[in-house]
């Protein structure tokens, strides 16, 4: 009737979605004013990439479309957390590096993050999570060859 793998392929998923959905919301609600999620995510990496990246660079690491990716660097340049400059190479480019407001607003927002996902890590145990996420990692690199 049902193929057990495929059962349990749904049940996993559903359960990614789920814990995506709720972790985001988490998250969302305790950023400092005036940030948002996609917001903190591009600060986070340009902060740990270290490097200049275009907003081609940035849409395709979000998987984004380019003008999703320009409206949200938008508002970040209009908050004064990053500065876009004209690639000096192809002046039809431009290229985003964190700026040190962005730095600082990033780190407060990994501040306020940091409790939110101790507790839950402390609450699921941290041997479990320790387990799992090795198998999360995997399962990503699988999921983007797929792109």
């Amino acid at each position: 009737m049902s193929d057990p793998s495929n059962s349990l392929a749904v049940s996993l998923f559903s359960e990614i979605l789920v814990v995506d959905q709720l972790a985001r919301a988490s998250v969302a609600r305790v950023l400092p004013k005036g940030m948002e999620l996609s917001h903190f995510s591009v600060l986070n990496h340009l902060a740990h990439t270290g490097a200049e990246r275009s907003p081609a660079q940035l849409a395709k690491t979000f998987h984004l479309t380019r003008g999703a990716m320009t409206n949200t660097l938008h508002k970040l340049e209009w908050a004064g957390w990053v500065h876009v400059r004209p690639d000096w190479d192809d002046a039809r480019r431009k290229m985003v590096t964190i700026s040190p407001a962005g730095q600082a607003a990033r780190d407060a927002a990994l501040a306020a993050i940091a409790p939110v996902i101790d507790d839950v890590v402390a609450k699921v145990g941290v041997d479990k999570v320790r387990t799992v996420v090795p198998v999360l990692r995997e399962m990503r690199l699988t999921l983007s060859k797929f792109e």
